[in-house]
């Protein structure tokens, strides 16, 4: 089956050159891909990761200059959560500060750190101080030192009705296993070394969302190849009659797509080809990279996008 964890995530957000000021110069995440929306090549995809765009480390945004806001709701993922070594969460909680970052003051939860915080689009971010990742490269920026740099996805949350049916796919589909309850939350577990938190938060008659600019689109989970995927759309149909999409060719994964019982869109994403594939490691996210079918249309598109600079 592979690692299991999540793939990317990807959300919603207003104009692209804030995006890209705030996720790689303030966090220090990589530009790994600059390539367009493939169902909306009017739009920018932007993918920020660690150094190598490995999975579980992957945010994704479609940018808008003038996208209405969204608002959080019950059926949507509530926070995406990375982590830092532990010593660095205090590096974190200056730089926030320093760089008037809306945040909330440090935390616990399941025994760990946790430092809140706002992107410019008010999208519910968080750094969990978690033990083990020192091990892991980090990315080293002219004002974040290698060592406290976010390292990858802790998780996310999600906000839903109640938690059983989506509890089942995330068990049953997609291989996590429960591990520990606080509160409100029921936390699941995979292995993957980043992305493997998934925490559930059941809440009864909260709003609906309206999706917009600061709210998140939907959350991939890996498959390692296309035979452990369709494997998973096959256990998603015969136990829980839900049907995925067909298989979608996104050039650096192949996707399918499905809505859990919850209302959260779901992804199951392949790890390969990865973003190497047209790209040197060293030159991941410099030039505008568009899939053959959009290629002719290179002049068009590149004339509607704003300069990123």
């Amino acid at each position: 089956m592979g690692a299991i964890g999540i793939h990317h995530v990807t959300a919603i957000a207003g104009p692209a050159l804030r995006n890209l000021d705030f996720y790689t110069r303030t966090l220090g995440l990589r530009l790994v891909k600059k390539t367009v929306n493939f169902d909306d090549p009017g739009t920018y995809h932007l993918y920020y990761g660690d150094e190598a765009g490995q999975p579980g480390t992957i945010l994704t945004f479609f940018p808008w200059d003038h996208a209405a806001p969204g608002r959080l709701g019950v059926g949507e993922t509530q926070e995406i959560v990375f982590c830092v070594p532990e010593a660095a969460i205090g590096f974190w909680s200056h730089r926030m500060i320093e760089k008037g970052v809306p945040h909330e003051p440090l935390i616990k939860r399941f025994g760990e750190t946790v430092l809140a915080f706002r992107d410019p689009d008010g999208m519910r971010l968080a750094l969990v101080a978690r033990s083990g990742v020192d091990a892991a490269s980090g990315r080293s920026t002219p004002d974040i030192p290698a060592d406290h740099a976010i390292r990858g996805f802790h998780g996310v949350s999600l906000l839903i009705e109640e938690a059983q049916p989506t509890a089942a796919i995330l068990t049953d589909v997609l291989g996590f296993r429960e591990t520990a309850r606080e509160n409100s939350l029921i936390r699941f577990t995979g292995d993957a070394a980043f992305g493997r938190i998934v925490d559930l938060r059941a809440v009864g008659g909260f709003l609906k969302p309206r999706f917009g600019a600061g709210t998140v689109h939907h959350v991939a989970f890996r498959a390692a190849d296309d035979a452990a995927q369709a494997k998973m759309v096959r256990k998603l149909a015969d136990n829980h009659g839900i049907t995925a999409t067909e298989q979608k060719d996104r050039n650096y994964f192949r996707s399918v797509y499905f809505h859990e019982p919850g209302h959260i869109l779901f992804e199951i994403a392949t790890d390969a080809p990865g973003f190497a594939i047209d790209e040197a490691p060293a030159e991941l996210g410099q030039a505008l990279k568009l899939p053959p079918f959009l290629e002719e249309r290179r002049a068009e598109i590149e004339s509607r996008l704003p300069d990123l600079g």
